[in-house]
């Protein structure tokens, strides 16, 4: 019997109803053994996070934020007619271990604190996923990642430890498959090799599923979600988007890098590697087929639009008029590494450096603080960044009408711009 692993994101299991469908869903794939890897429900990891920030800085109402994902959850199960005892009991003693942590002074890193709270969301959702599927008479199991993979202690981006992720990984599913027709697990998290939960970065569940299937030599990796497949752009922001049928392995590669959010960036790497085929589909019409990513080339691709808000461009010189030289450079990387901020665009001039970054706020803040020593930094804010693959002159245009391309770079068939808005002008009359 083949193997084949199912991704469900957070708004496959966001209530009742749609928890419901991945159920029906699941009982209808009835020839093959299913490992399926499960997201928190809806905005539980966004709700997770407030409960982390107003603990941290000592809110007073970081509990009562921490009630209502609870209360959450208890209103799903009641829907679904699973608040028994046991099952409650349960579910409670999951939450447990964030109410120990919350009910000290906190006096970890944020980084560690965020993983050890947000993890449970995923926790709890594949717990209810599990019940319900038992409830429907489906021959289910459920295990928790953290006995499976493996990683180091970068909290909130940790990296897999691959050699001992793969045997955890093998010998668990390898232990229960034959016995078993749905594996039920977590995506997004991992333990550290002193046992303490990790995470793998936001929206880090299809990574995981990414993982499972390398480790497992899957047939192949299904994510499902609340969009028909991959569409030439965010179809909330423009019009007239399409459905990509299918795409190679490197396009789907490099959109994801470009910041294409239908898939997490790390997830197709391990996939090529191993030539396992990844379809991308809709859980409210399971029937339609979706996008096919694959070694399969294809021969051409319409212009793919990715649309980052919120950008910052730091124009960074030495203070002493001196050239921007390597040890600049190297000291300019190093503490934007050890902040965990990603250069979306650079450009490097004799005497100047520029970087267009996601604006992150207080690492912003921290990166700035840290370089004005020695160099003088202009900041450049309230930028859109427009990521153009298999660009061609009409797209560029109409996506550049009425704004001013403020930092612009092309590489191959891709077009990046950072760009701002800007008045028409018009005569008086």
């Amino acid at each position: 019997m083949s193997l084949q692993v199912h991704k469900f994101g957070g708004a496959s299991v966001r209530d009742a109803e749609n928890i419901n469908n991945v159920t029906s869903l699941l009982a209808a794939m009835n020839d093959h053994t299913k490992v399926v890897i499960v997201s928190a429900a809806g905005k539980t990891t966004n709700a997770l996070e407030k409960v982390v920030s107003a603990y941290m800085n000592k809110d007073a109402d970081f509990m009562a934020l921490f009630e209502a994902v609870k209360q959450m959850h208890m209103v799903a199960l009641a829907e679904l007619n699973l608040a028994t005892d046991d099952i409650v009991s349960d579910i409670m003693d999951t939450f447990v271990e964030i109410d120990w942590i919350l009910e000290e002074e906190p006096q970890d890193e944020y980084d560690y604190i965020y993983d050890q709270i947000v993890s449970v969301g995923e926790l709890i959702s594949s717990k209810m996923l599990y019940y319900n599927c038992m409830a429907n008479g489906i021959n289910v199991t459920w295990l928790d990642v953290r006995g499976m993979i493996i990683t180091d202690n970068s909290y909130r981006e940790a990296k897999v430890l691959w050699d001992e992720t793969e045997q955890n990984i093998n010998r668990e599913i390898n232990a229960v498959k034959d016995s078993y027709d749905v594996i039920i697990s977590q995506g997004f998290i991992g333990s550290s090799t002193e046992n303490f939960t990790t995470t793998l970065g936001r929206e880090g569940s299809d990574y995981t599923a990414g993982i499972f299937s390398y480790c497992l030599h899957a047939e192949r990796l299904s994510i499902w979600k609340d969009v028909p497949g991959i569409l030439t752009a965010d179809p909330r922001i423009f019009e007239n988007v399409i459905k990509i049928d299918r795409l190679d392995y490197k396009e789907a590669i490099e959109m994801t890098y470009y910041g294409a959010k239908v898939i997490h960036p790390k997830t197709i790497k391990p996939l090529q590697n191993r030539s396992i085929p990844l379809y991308v589909r809709p859980f409210n019409n399971p029937e339609e087929s979706g996008t096919l990513i694959s070694s399969d080339v294809t021969p051409a691709y319409p212009p793919v639009i990715v649309l980052e808000a919120d950008q910052i461009i730091l124009h960074i010189s030495t203070k002493d008029f001196s050239f921007v030289a390597e040890e600049h450079l190297s000291e300019i990387f190093s503490i934007m590494t050890e902040l965990k901020i990603k250069v979306n665009m650079m450009r490097n001039t004799a005497i100047s450096f520029s970087a267009c970054i996601q604006n992150y706020g207080s690492k912003v803040k921290r990166l700035v603080g840290r370089l004005s020593d020695t160099y003088n930094i202009v900041e450049e804010d309230n930028l859109e960044l427009i990521t153009i693959r298999h660009y061609d002159g009409l797209t560029r245009q109409s996506l550049t009408e009425g704004k001013m391309v403020v930092f612009e770079e092309t590489i191959g068939s891709t077009i990046r711009m950072a760009v701002k808005d800007i008045p028409i002008v018009k005569r008086k009359l």
